[in-house]
């Protein structure tokens, strides 16, 4: 049975160093994209809307590996938060050469994904739950919640 225990033991070692050393290279080459884009807006001695945007999800995705580095976990709606941004990036960019179902669509896909981002604030926030460890205490609470 103690074989059974070390194995267990060094492969979630082995899984957490991995994830590190992930979040490692994700958090350099975001960095290295901020960098290249920054430079980039200097080349071109412009700074465009779609520029600024480009940052804002590069650092949405610091802060994601940033959460993820502090908790172990990553928050579903960070992701959500980004797409949102990338499309309207991407209509930024493209709107001139859209036609109208393109624009639609987007704008569709953009509300569909805030709607999710509304359903899991509420479901968080209506049915909340432990961890997958099986949290003995139960459901967290927030201070002055009845």
């Amino acid at each position: 049975m103690g074989g059974f225990m070390d194995f267990d033991k060094v492969s979630r070692k082995a899984l957490h160093g991995t994830e590190m050393a992930v979040l490692v290279v994700i958090a350099i080459a975001t960095v290295v994209a901020i960098l290249q884009e920054i430079a980039l807006m200097i080349a071109n001695l412009e700074v465009t809307l779609a520029d600024l945007l480009l940052l804002f999800i590069f650092l949405e995705v610091l802060a994601m590996v940033g959460i993820y580095y502090k908790s172990g976990r990553l928050p579903v709606r960070l992701p959500l938060y980004i797409a949102i941004v990338a499309l309207a990036r991407y209509i930024i960019i493209d709107m001139k050469g859209m036609d109208f179902w393109e624009m639609t669509g987007i704008a569709i896909a953009i509300l569909l994904v805030t709607i999710s981002i509304l359903i899991l604030r509420y479901g968080h926030t209506r049915f909340p739950y432990t961890d997958e460890a099986g949290d003995a205490e139960g459901p967290k609470r927030r201070p002055g919640a009845a």
